[in-house]
Parts: structure tokens; sequence; C-alpha cells
């Protein structure tokens, strides 16, 4: 949760973001409940929301479980695999990650957790790695006046290259593009 900006959650939540369940906690303080990022309970004011890295902060802090999303439900020990190497990955994103290191991580052989994570999330540790970067130069893009190239860095990717690939696919644009389209120009 540390590499994730306030603001970074709060388009999570927003967006309904299924990928980030388990990495982090919505809690309304009006409400005093907390939920997960999928929740698709009414979205409260920016202003009454608090976010935990854990269930038990949230607990902690007299919080109690959203009934609609249950984000105190138990997880299968490879739900819970899967949760801790997505948290490890948003943690991580800027290092130079493989999965040989990412399976180490987490205890388990490379050829186990691609087969679970994609069994779990539908794509691989690497296609979920590429979209936490993406959605972090995206953030970048949309929030600073860093370069692209500064931009590239930042959000964890290794070249250029791939940074403009991965991106042109993901958001048919460029960086600079992208970048002009919100702003208007």
């Amino acid at each position: 949760m540390a590499s994730l900006s306030f603001n970074e959650m709060w388009e999570k939540i927003m967006a309904c973001d299924s990928s980030y369940d388990g990495l982090f906690y919505t809690a309304v303080k009006t409400t005093k409940i907390y939920c997960r990022p999928s929740c698709r309970s009414r979205k409260p004011k920016k202003v009454n929301v608090e976010f935990y890295a854990t269930r038990v902060e949230a607990l902690k802090a007299g919080f109690r479980a959203c009934k609609r999303c249950q984000p105190d439900a138990g997880l299968s020990p490879q739900a819970e695999l899967i949760t801790r190497v997505k948290g490890f990955l948003v943690e991580h994103f800027k290092e130079p990650l493989t999965l040989q290191s990412v399976a180490q991580h987490a205890g388990v052989s490379p050829f186990y957790l691609e087969r679970q994570f994609k069994e779990m999330t539908g794509e691989t540790p690497r296609t979920y790695l590429e979209k936490v970067r993406l959605d972090k130069a995206v953030h970048l893009l949309t929030h600073t006046c860093l370069t692209n190239l500064e931009i590239c860095y930042e959000a964890g990717f290794q070249s250029t290259s791939n940074f403009y690939k991965v991106f042109r696919t993901a958001k048919n644009c460029s960086p600079s593009e992208f970048r002009n389209i919100k702003e208007g120009t």
C-alpha cells in the first residue's frame, strides 16, 4: 500500500478495480464501514475516506465489514498466495522483477505461481505487473509535469521502448498524445 498514493487508491475504488482487492481496504468515516476496492456500493465523499493496508487495521480503527462486498470473508490458500504476490508486485513495481524472483519471494516454484496466478486472475504475473506500471504511468501523466522519460522510469519500466509499446497497446496512443487528450489540447 505504501507505493500507492491516496489519489491512486481513490481512482481504484472509483473504478471498482478488483485487481487491487486484498491490497488495501477503504474505510468510510461516516458509516464506520470498510470495503474492498471493488465494492459496488455507493461511493462516499472523498473527505470521508481512509485507507488501510489490512482488515485488522480497519477493525482496530473501529470499522466494521461491509455486508455487500464482505471483505472479512476468508480466502482460500491459493487466493491468499495470489493476494500476497499482487501486494509484492505493487510494492516492488519499480524493481526489475523476474518470475523466478517473485516465485522465490512467495515460496513456490515459478511454474506453480504462473499457473495459479493465471487461473485466479486470468493474467500472468508479468501482465499484472505491466498493468500496475501502466496505472502508475497514467497517474503520473495526468497529475504531474514529469517528462515521458522520467515517467517511464518512475513507473518501473526498464526501457523506453517497452514503456511506449505497452502504453500504445493498452491506450491506443502514445504517452504524449494521452497527456494532450487529458489536458484537452
